[in-house]
């Protein structure tokens, strides 16, 4: 129902000239990006009433939005624009399927004024080539109910995975929940951030890299921050709905949901801070972390060259002014380029919250996708075996990471 509203507030609310150029966009996540494109689209509409933009139904996470590509492009029903995961763009220039923006970039006399980070540039650039704009760039961060830690006896905000424990016990013996780890984020996200915290990566010479040393100790780390914090099972829906509610004290997940736990937290004073470090290893702060977030990227199939001057002129919109300042303020996620900053003027002053993820830029690493055509299944198994650590069936990681790693290999 949700969705169906969303497309028709979009379908009514923006009525174009009747002669315009009609291109088709999707996005996923509706619940983070709809108030996001409800910000954009009037400005769009605005500055360019002679192209209609049709939305369709959005994806439900970055795997659905790869695997609805895929599919699309074996049926001829591509989009002209799609928002895919950072992780996720490789496969679609693999199979040809996304379009080098290098040639409408060259027809772009200022485009080096739009202040696109270049690393942020690189996480969508391949053989040399731009394949996608970076909409959206979030990190991991951790979100604290202050008032539930102080009521606990915490008197400040844990910076390594031990002090988190330690806050989890003082919170269990207060009579409160204790925390959401999202180990069940897209992409197995919390994975990698763990394993570049030991600044090893996740894919190493084509292969998941996660057989050695490293990657025991990232299976080990779940398993006392999860088993040490006696935390549920949750759901991310649940696990999200309880710290809101205020009955848990902390949740780590992506600076992405800021906007919305704003939005839908009870009365409690609400902090971010860094991403905690893992004890013993580099200081005990991470020394890289994934990039989340999302890429615009051209699909279009179209021979009508208004039609894909039109996408190209879209994407660019939301990537970069207008579009990337309306990321900052609708939710946690940090603008792909500088030019946004003129116009976000005193927000991160105003926004404190929302600083933390900016902080975290030079941590940037990559989000790594895995490679061949069992890709998706490789996220898949990391996640089941993952859950057993969740649910407490898993006693020793040793012998889950060498199952785990026998299924990997099995699939590439």
């Amino acid at each position: 129902m949700k969705k169906k509203v969303i497309l028709g507030f979009f379908a009514s609310v923006f009525a174009y000239n009747a002669n315009a150029v009609e291109i088709e966009f999707a996005y996923p996540y509706s619940g983070l990006f709809d108030v996001t494109y409800q910000a954009i689209m009037p400005e769009f509409e605005k500055a360019h009433p002679d192209i209609k933009v049709k939305f369709r139904a959005t994806y439900e996470n970055y795997e659905d939005a790869t695997a609805t590509i895929l599919r699309e492009s074996t049926s001829g029903n591509l989009p002209d624009i799609t928002m895919q995961g950072l992780n996720r763009q490789a496969p679609l220039v693999d199979k040809g399927i996304a379009l080098s923006l290098e040639p409408f970039i060259a027809n772009e006399p200022d485009f080096a004024k739009d202040g696109y980070h270049e690393a942020m540039l690189s996480l969508s650039t391949f053989g040399g080539e731009v394949y996608g704009l970076p909409f959206s760039v979030s990190t991991p961060v951790g979100y604290y109910n202050m008032d539930l830690l102080a009521s606990a006896g915490v008197s400040s905000i844990p910076s390594n995975w031990d002090e988190v424990i330690d806050a989890c016990n003082k919170l269990e013996a207060a009579g409160h929940g204790t925390l959401y780890f999202g180990w069940n984020i897209t992409g197995n996200w919390f994975h990698q951030a763990l394993m570049h915290s030991q600044n090893v990566p996740m894919v190493k010479d084509g292969a998941v890299n996660m057989g050695g040393d490293a990657g025991l100790k990232t299976l080990e780390q779940m398993q006392d921050i999860m088993g040490g914090c006696n935390m549920p099972n949750y759901s991310i829906a649940d696990g999200q709905a309880a710290f809101n509610a205020g009955t848990i004290g902390m949740m780590f997940w992506s600076t992405s949901s800021l906007g919305s736990v704003e939005a839908a937290k009870a009365d409690f004073e609400l902090k971010t801070a860094p991403f905690p470090g893992i004890p013993g290893v580099n200081g005990g702060t991470p020394a890289r972390l994934p990039a989340g977030g999302n890429a615009a990227m051209l699909v279009t199939t179209s021979d009508d060259p208004e039609r894909v001057q039109a996408a190209w002129t879209f994407l660019k919109f939301i990537t970069s002014g207008v579009g990337a300042a309306a990321v900052a303020e609708t939710t946690g996620y940090v603008p792909p380029n500088k030019a946004a900053n003129d116009l976000l003027g005193d927000f991160y002053d105003a926004n404190p919250n929302k600083l933390t993820a900016v902080n975290q830029l030079p941590l940037l690493a990559d989000w790594f996708a895995y490679p061949g055509e069992n890709g998706l299944a490789v996220t898949q198994v990391i996640y089941d075996y993952t859950e057993e650590i969740a649910t407490g069936d898993a006693d020793d990681m040793g012998d889950l990471q060498a199952e785990m790693m026998e299924e990997i290999e099995d699939l590439m």
